[in-house]
């Protein structure tokens, strides 16, 4: 709702009219901005929402303090050829051009994060299954000397039989957690898989899947190198985690 909306939205309720302006300024005043509104799915459950902050989240703290294990968000991301990354500047009426491949190709990633800084990433080209699936936590045990709890969102393949048939098998060294349904915006991974899509160059466009692939990982190893960045996913505007103390060095 824009301040022309509002303002007639004013008239309507007290037969009081205000310019457009009139009406930004008093926005202000009352330390309103012009913002981008966040999305919630219909669909999500707000009760499941509130036991995950308030029961849930807490309980995976707790248990991983007395456990000394490591606590994660991980999620997967797809990057293809013909995404549109970033704007620039172009005379009104004519829209700027940028040059890339016809050709159609992509490729997925996996990632997590910790609350101590750190960042794992798995670039691959198959499709994402239950098989892959195991693949991520089978890499990502190797890196820690403790246990791991990895919390993430209720897509298939992470509920597949094989997965819960994997984790069985290594239930001392790794343990699932779920995100309420429909609520990515408590998965701070999300903000990960934004800011690839954002940080693609935008002046040289991959040509081929292995140009993609490596484009993907540059960005990922980066990061890695980048802790401050990695906690700041975890503060975010959309959901502030509890961050360990003395993070982790890489």
């Amino acid at each position: 709702m824009d301040t022309g909306q509002i303002g007639e939205l004013v008239f309507k309720l007290y037969r009081i009219r205000f310019t457009e302006p009139g009406v930004g300024k008093y926005l202000k005043r009352w330390g309103l901005t012009f913002q981008r509104p966040d999305k919630r799915a219909v669909e999500q459950d707000v009760e499941a929402v509130r036991v995950w902050h308030e029961e849930t989240w807490p309980a995976i703290r707790a248990k991983a303090k007395a456990e000394n294990a490591e606590v994660l968000f991980g999620d997967r991301v797809g990057v293809r050829s013909d995404q549109v990354t970033g704007r620039t500047w172009g005379a009104k009426g004519a829209t700027p051009v940028v040059r890339r491949t016809g050709n159609r190709f992509s490729v997925n990633a996996m990632s997590a994060i910790s609350t101590k800084g750190r960042m794992h990433f798995m670039v691959f080209t198959e499709t994402f299954d239950a098989k892959v699936m195991c693949r991520f936590p089978a890499r990502l045990v190797g890196h820690f000397d403790r246990k791991v709890h990895l919390i993430v969102d209720r897509h298939p393949a992470h509920r597949s039989k094989t997965v819960r048939d994997w984790l069985t098998a290594h239930e001392d060294e790794i343990e699932l957690h779920f995100l309420p349904s429909y609520s990515p915006e408590l998965n701070p991974d999300e903000l990960v898989n934004a800011d690839l899509k954002r940080s693609l160059p935008h002046t040289h466009r991959a040509r081929n899947q292995t140009e993609l692939a490596a484009e993907t990982r540059r960005f990922f190893h980066r990061r890695q190198r980048q802790p401050h960045i990695v906690r700041g996913y975890l503060a975010g505007p959309h959901v502030r985690y509890v961050l360990d103390e003395n993070p982790l060095s890489f």
